[in-house]
């Protein structure tokens, strides 16, 4: 596993936990990587079905190319986790459960809390 392929996987990752699609460029932007490099690790994913690419429908006469969104499959989502969290654990980090840190932030400030 290739720390371009681990940059594009973190970027994607995140943008599902945001509920987001990703377009080539702006994955190359968020990583840092160049172009080429980036489009190699996205067909090689896509290929491995981890990622499914999508054209964007542009309406009609608005000018200018149609850009492709990327998205990790539901295997790819998992199999991308893991890998982070195997080979980059401090840079991925899931996200505690809604509620959870505020309510024990809360706790320090009732009778009896620690502080």
């Amino acid at each position: 596993m290739t720390a371009p392929t681990l940059d594009v996987l973190e970027v994607l990752v995140r943008a599902l936990q945001e509920g987001e699609e990703l377009y080539g460029w702006a994955i190359i932007k968020s990583t840092g990587r160049a172009g080429p490099t980036v489009y190699k690790v996205l067909d090689r994913l896509e290929a491995a079905k981890m990622i499914k690419g999508r054209w964007e429908v542009l309406p009609e006469g608005e000018p200018g190319p149609p850009r492709r969104f990327y998205t990790l499959t539901g295997e790819g989502a998992l199999a991308a986790r893991e890998l982070l969290a195997e080979r980059r654990p401090s840079a991925f980090q899931p996200r505690p459960a809604f509620g959870f840190a505020p309510l024990a932030w809360l706790s320090m400030l009732l009778p009896g809390g620690t502080r």
